[in-house]
């Protein structure tokens, strides 16, 4: 099928009320939030008031109703501005995907609605101390107990698991199984034997909540489970699917960031007696910076259009999310090598960037994992 990157009006609408947004809100304070390590939650309150948040929740549960792409273009903006900001806004569609993928009606309506009309956070628990891409080696445990379940395990690295008012769980039934015994449950944050552990004291994103999600005989009724005891995987997988594009949304903003700050340095920064810019070597690093900018925004905008044809197979999803994140990864390095020793200081932004950037590479999938996703598909596995 040919496919069309036009956006629409009201798409290049969004992305002036995300840009406003995060130039007003988030550029003037990230430094501070990263300093600080903590969780901005009254500026995030004003992105869902805004209607940042929550972009894909349909309609007739309260959501903006958008799609993928008009997600991505509010990612891009906002990771302008930072990372961290920008992965705290993310992680609630994380949360919710799972919801919208595999629930029933009913399920959607009875949670959903906390998310949009609540302003509360949702967290997608996945990843432990010993399975992150691994999502078939998790060894969170559950069980039937009469008609309810019990869910025991400890996850690691959750994205807003000590702000969330509840989660969606991945567990298992069997180890031996590997991924026919998953499940996905969702779990109300106030449920007895839920614990919140340890806040991660993070490179960088500091602005996001990190943390430990502990599940201790956490008894979950039959409602909360999505889909089927065995569909777990399959769930978890449709939600990464979905989410890739996210990713390279997010580096998207994050090149783009440090290309301006390049540029602008650039022209005002002077050796030898003329601005470095002049200089050929210069010229080259800002020549890749915008190459990597454009490539990463046009694949993420290829990967979110097939999603919203429902094409969640589509591999071109990881393609953008592995050049996005090792593209953001380079160019902020380099933004650091054209300030100079300036560049390695709080001073300028920068260092933060650089810093923000490399957590790209990692979650949701590593960089490798997804030349293992890519190869396979070459190969016809």
């Amino acid at each position: 099928m040919p496919y069309d990157l036009t956006l629409t009006e009201e798409q290049e609408a969004l992305i002036q009320t995300a840009r406003d947004f995060t130039r007003k809100e988030i550029v003037p304070v990230a430094g501070h939030y990263d300093e600080t390590g903590e969780f901005p939650r009254e500026i995030l309150k004003k992105a869902w008031q805004t209607g940042l948040m929550n972009v894909e929740v349909p309609e007739q549960y309260g959501g903006l109703g958008g799609s993928c792409l008009d997600h991505c273009l509010v990612q891009e903006e906002v990771a302008y501005g930072c990372l961290g900001f920008n992965t705290s806004l993310a992680a609630n569609m994380l949360g919710a995907m799972p919801v919208l993928i595999a629930g029933t009606d009913e399920q959607k309506q009875e949670w959903l609605p906390r998310l949009v009309e609540g302003g509360e956070f949702a967290a997608y628990c996945c990843s432990e101390p010993d399975a992150g891409s691994d999502v078939a080696g998790l060894s969170t445990r559950v069980k039937k107990d009469g008609d309810d379940y019990l869910i025991t395990g400890q996850k690691r690295w959750i994205t807003n698991g000590g702000v969330a008012g509840w989660y969606s769980v991945l567990a298992t039934f069997d180890r031996g199984m590997k991924h026919k015994g998953i499940a996905c449950f969702v779990v109300d944050a106030k449920s007895p034997g839920v614990k919140v552990g340890r806040k991660e004291d993070k490179m960088g994103q500091r602005a996001s909540n990190t943390c430990d999600v502990i599940f201790e005989d956490v008894r979950v009724p039959r409602r909360n489970l999505l889909g089927t005891e065995d569909g777990g995987f399959k769930v978890a997988m449709k939600t990464f699917d979905r989410s890739r594009p996210w990713i390279a949304a997010g580096a998207a903003g994050v090149i783009r960031r440090a290309l301006e700050e390049s540029r602008n340095y650039a022209l005002e920064r002077k050796t030898f007696g003329v601005p470095i810019a002049q200089h050929q070597a210069i010229q080259f690093i800002l020549a890749e910076m915008a190459i990597a900018y454009e490539t990463t925004r046009l694949l993420t905008h290829k990967a979110a259009w097939m999603v919203d044809r429902g094409d969640l197979s589509s591999i071109i999803s990881a393609y953008a999310k592995a050049y996005g994140a090792d593209a953001a990864m380079r160019v902020t390095t380099d933004a650091v090598q054209v300030f100079g020793g300036y560049g390695y200081t709080k001073e300028y932004p920068v260092e933060k960037l650089m810093r923000d950037a490399k957590l790209l590479q990692i979650y949701e999938g590593t960089s490798q994992i997804q030349r293992v996703v890519i190869a396979r598909n070459l190969l016809g596995r």
